[in-house]
């Protein structure tokens, strides 16, 4: 044997060898979620059982049998796991040892470590009913939830039977998330979002009487168990289906808020927020719109604490003031639903006040919204802002009859210029559409229209600048000078 051949033959072995290993190590990595006892003809409680077993091995899990699995409890899933569902597999909710809130949560959840490299695809879930609150962590609720999480990815997910209290996929406190494929309806919200940095949530249609998408900073005491700042995202090519009996909520909520420093003699309602000892305290009551005056400082570390009547919850430990979204896409997106497109808000109502009188107001920052298509005929609101912002990036937009609403519901004491560029657009309506309406006092905006198209010969544009003031440099028929 010559040289050469030898060492043909010694890479070859070499080749075998890895390829042997890299499928002996590919066996070891992965398991069939039905040899631990998963099974279409298993109870909830035992395949409930059986699936966390399955998981707890970490590694890649896969049900591969079809059919529809009962699931009657909460499985909690680890670091560098995959868990992969086949075509035609449903897990049903079963209350067979009474209603339970989530399917899926992450082990972290429950002690706010973070967990990293997780996939769920192909998840495809029936509530049958099984709509309930029960705290696991105080203001989760999603039928899959995930808090402190690293590296999440969920995709391929259905749920199309959702109740009035629980969203179908929620996630708060995190870095670097996909949600990719997803079809839900129901009667909550479809995709919730607390506090977190970088993620795309891409491929949806929605059919929801609450918010499609909801990036909520700030939330009520029970929407979020963490408060703080949503930034660095993608929303792209979804779908919200038309539905004359889900017209609440928005395609799009975007909540920002701010509170202040603990002080003694201080009126808190429900929701209120203050910061005490380097952690955040928030009142967790009935939504009754009872005042409280609180007198006794928060100090314990963990869990609620009852103190002049008011339920004190520990939120976080991390301190920050303000909450908001900054730096955010949405591309690509089809609305069909009659409700407004997308709110940028402050909430102030007996469920919560986003910011308490006094505390430094946020700005929102940097929102884009790229070939955002409306195809429905009525008057609602493109967007309807109620926080200071700073920029609104429209382009290869479709509009009808829907404009920019600018309103406030906390006290305006300078809710400072928000700069408006509109490029590309096109404008259905035939007659006259009020496009700008500043209804906040001494606001200043200022509005860019360039390449706009109108589909009507009759179509014209104003703007309406209330206490404040428009600055307009367009191209717009009404509004060309």
């Amino acid at each position: 044997m010559n040289r050469r051949t030898f060492l043909e033959r010694t890479a070859a072995t070499a080749l075998l060898g890895t390829a042997a290993r890299a499928a002996a190590a590919a066996t070891l990595a992965s398991a069939d979620a039905a040899d631990f006892g998963f099974s279409p003809n298993s109870s909830g409680l035992e395949n409930t059982r059986a699936l966390q077993r399955a998981v707890d091995r970490t590694g890649t899990i896969v049900v591969s049998q079809p059919g529809t699995y009962k699931i009657a409890g909460t499985v909690y899933l680890g670091s560098n796991t995959s868990l992969i569902f086949d075509n035609n597999v449903f897990l049903k909710k079963a209350p067979e040892q009474g209603p339970f809130t989530h399917v899926l949560l992450n082990k972290g959840a429950l002690t706010k470590t973070y967990d990293e490299h997780i996939t769920v695809s192909g998840l495809q879930i029936i509530v049958n009913g099984v709509d309930v609150r029960n705290w696991l962590v105080y203001g989760l609720h999603g039928q899959i939830a995930f808090f402190y999480i690293r590296d999440l990815r969920v995709e391929g997910f259905r749920c199309l039977d959702g109740g009035p209290l629980q969203f179908a996929i929620h996630v708060c406190t995190f870095e670097d998330i996909t949600i990719d494929d997803v079809h839900i309806k129901g009667l909550k919200d479809g995709v919730h979002l607390g506090r977190g940095k970088r993620f795309a949530i891409r491929n949806g249609i929605f059919d929801t009487g609450d918010d499609a998408i909801a990036l909520n900073g700030h939330d009520y005491a029970v929407g979020n168990p963490e408060l703080g700042w949503i930034e660095d995202g993608v929303v792209e090519n979804m779908h919200d289906l038309p539905n004359p009996q889900h017209q609440i909520g928005y395609f799009c909520r975007i909540v920002a808020g701010a509170w202040s420093d603990w002080r003694a003699d201080m009126a808190v309602q429900q929701s209120d927020t203050v910061v005490s000892g380097g952690r955040l305290y928030r009142v967790q009551a009935n939504p009754d719109g009872t005042v409280y005056k609180s007198v006794t400082r928060p100090t314990h570390e963990s869990g609620a604490q009852v103190l002049d009547g008011i339920n004190w919850g520990v939120v976080q430990n991390d301190v920050t003031y303000t909450a908001g979204v900054r730096n955010v896409v949405f591309r690509d997106i089809t609305l069909e639903k009659v409700r407004i497109s997308f709110s940028v808000h402050f909430g102030n109502d007996k469920y919560s006040r986003s910011v308490y009188p006094g505390a430094t107001i946020p700005r929102q920052e940097n929102l884009v919204f790229d070939d955002v298509r409306i195809l429905h005929e009525s008057h609602t609101d493109f967007l309807q802002v109620r926080t200071p912002v700073d920029v609104l990036s429209i382009a290869n937009c479709s509009l009808r009859d829907n404009g920019i609403s600018f309103e406030s519901n906390t006290d305006p004491a300078d809710y400072g210029k928000t700069r408006i560029s509109m490029t590309g657009c096109t404008f259905g309506k035939p007659g006259k559409l009020e496009l700008v309406v500043n209804k906040v006092p001494r606001k200043a905006i200022s509005l860019k229209t360039v390449g706009s198209v109108e589909l009507s010969d009759n179509f014209s544009a104003t703007v309406v600048p209330g206490e404040g003031s428009i600055a307009v440099d367009s191209d717009l028929t009404g509004l060309r000078k």
